[in-house]
């Protein structure tokens, strides 16, 4: 009988056991922070920092044994073209971290934010019979019963056969009511992107244009707000975390997005005064050359948190030195 730990005997099994051992560890405090795993491991894909042979064996040890979120198999029952209405129910789910895995025949595993509709382009269409899992989470430290979690995993799964759907109070975050969110704007991302442009909400002015090559834009990330509030402190700690980013690497460009609405003056998100403790700001960045994402996520994370003073030390005028 051959022992399965044989690789662990040679120096660059050892190694790579070792660094996906470390990276699933770095995951951890960042889903009790409240960002999603799907987010996480497209990251880390898009950033080489892991192989898509990893991701089965990540969301078993985390969300399965580690945060015990409840889950489901099976086959869709229909084709999925358009995800768009799917989204716009799911974007009042507050208190539920969803994560889907999508297994093609032809081009394997994906790995789905069902929240976030970039993550849902590069696996489309989902094909009808084959294969889905749907894992269904508290939103950070929040506790949830194992009724209302698999309640979610059912819903969701409706909501792919493309049966209507109540959304239930107990998904609800109690700091933004479901009926106080605005309609989302549309969001023509393939288009732009495909273009070198970089999208826009309806009505406003376009963006600069960024500068470089073929253009690509990440995933939408979120970013958990944990101070009380996300006041006028923490959007200039977020101006300056940007300002250093772009800075760094002056072919990128960092788009915000609150609500599936483009935010272009990052100052209107402390106007508004909607955005309270544990609400999610997205962020993605476009560019030919994309480096350090995890680096301005973590960066902005701080900035929206009770620790946001660190970023507005020093004088006004000069630029960060962060990346």
């Amino acid at each position: 009988m051959d022992n399965e730990l044989n690789f662990l005997s040679r120096k660059a099994g050892f190694n790579t056991a070792l660094r996906h051992f470390r990276q699933v560890t770095s995951y951890v405090k960042d889903i009790q922070y409240g960002k999603n795993l799907a987010d996480l491991l497209n990251l880390s894909l898009d950033e080489g920092e892991i192989q898509r042979d990893q991701i089965k064996p990540v969301i078993s040890s985390l969300a399965v044994d580690k945060f015990e979120y409840s889950y489901k198999s099976c086959n869709l029952l229909k084709t999925i073209e358009d995800p768009d209405k799917i989204i716009n129910i799911l974007a009042s789910w507050g208190k539920i971290q969803l994560v889907m895995t999508y297994f093609s025949p032809q081009t394997g595993l994906f790995v789905v934010n069902p929240k976030a509709e970039p993550q849902w382009e590069q696996a489309l269409p989902l094909m009808k019979d084959e294969l889905v899992v749907i894992y269904a989470g508290p939103v950070g430290e929040e506790t949830l019963s194992r009724t209302v979690l698999d309640a979610a995993v059912g819903d969701f799964i409706k909501l792919l056969g493309g049966a209507s759907v109540k959304t239930r109070k107990e998904f609800i975050s109690q700091e933004r009511p479901a009926q106080e969110r605005p309609k989302p704007a549309a969001q023509p991302q393939a288009a732009a992107t495909a273009q070198g442009q970089v999208p826009a909400a309806a009505g406003a002015a376009p963006a600069a244009a960024v500068s470089g090559g073929k253009k690509r834009m990440t995933p939408r990330y979120g970013v958990l707000v944990t101070n009380e509030l996300f006041h006028n402190g923490n959007v200039e700690s977020w101006k300056r975390v940007i300002e250093s980013y772009k800075a760094k690497y002056p072919g990128l460009d960092v788009l915000i997005w609150y609500e599936n609405e483009r935010i272009n003056d990052i100052n209107t998100l402390f106007k508004w005064g909607k955005v309270k403790h544990g609400t999610p700001i997205m962020i993605s960045v476009v560019g030919d050359d994309i480096k350090d994402v995890s680096k301005l996520q973590k960066y902005l994370f701080e900035g929206a948190s009770p620790r946001f003073e660190v970023f507005l030390r020093g004088a006004v005028n000069r630029t960060l030195d962060l990346f």
